[in-house]
């Protein structure tokens, strides 16, 4: 497994090796020493799966306040997707930046997105699937987000929005004086 800085502390790509043969592949899409650099002493403690029908559908930007804040590894399982984290840290040199990367099964690689960063992701191919692995349990009165097409962040998504959740139609745009969430 390769590890690849983004230039957004705490936000990589992992890319796995795929070994071919005659029956087909092998990939290691998850291993805790391997990945040390990056998910340190953390325990991943659910694996979430997700699918997309529609392209051009969004999801997100999503993050969890602490004590919930969560790093998320995401991996495209089925599809392609484009899919982005948001620097929301207080104090961070990349505040408000992003970084995007389109993840297929093909490119056999994770996006990984660090505690105080959002996370979404728009579906360029129908019937996409994802798969989550967290370091921290859901909890629905810690969860947090912001508008997919906030001006102060300025995302270029890929395609025309086709869909959105209610939630994340309703999702804030960032206040101006938003300082950004604690370390």
């Amino acid at each position: 497994m390769i590890c690849i800085e983004t230039g957004i502390a705490g936000v990589c790509i992992v890319e796995s090796e795929s070994v071919l043969d005659h029956r087909g592949a092998f990939s290691r899409i998850f291993c805790s020493d391997e990945l040390r650099p990056v998910f340190g002493t953390r325990q991943l403690v659910q694996i979430n799966h997700t699918r997309t029908s529609r392209v051009g559908t969004i999801r997100g930007l999503h993050f969890q306040f602490g004590p919930q804040s969560e790093m998320k590894m995401v991996r495209c399982l089925k599809g392609r997707v484009w899919d982005v984290a948001v620097d929301l840290r207080r104090g961070s040199t990349t505040f408000l930046k992003w970084f995007g990367a389109e993840l297929t099964p093909e490119l056999n690689r994770a996006l990984v997105v660090p505690e105080g960063c959002a996370h979404g992701f728009q579906v360029l191919q129908s019937e996409s699937e994802l798969l989550y692995f967290h370091t921290a349990m859901y909890s629905k009165s810690h969860e947090g987000g912001v508008r997919f097409d906030d001006p102060s962040i300025n995302i270029s998504w890929p395609l025309p929005v086709a869909e959105l959740s209610v939630r994340d139609a309703n999702l804030p745009l960032i206040a101006p004086d938003f300082e950004g969430l604690p370390s």
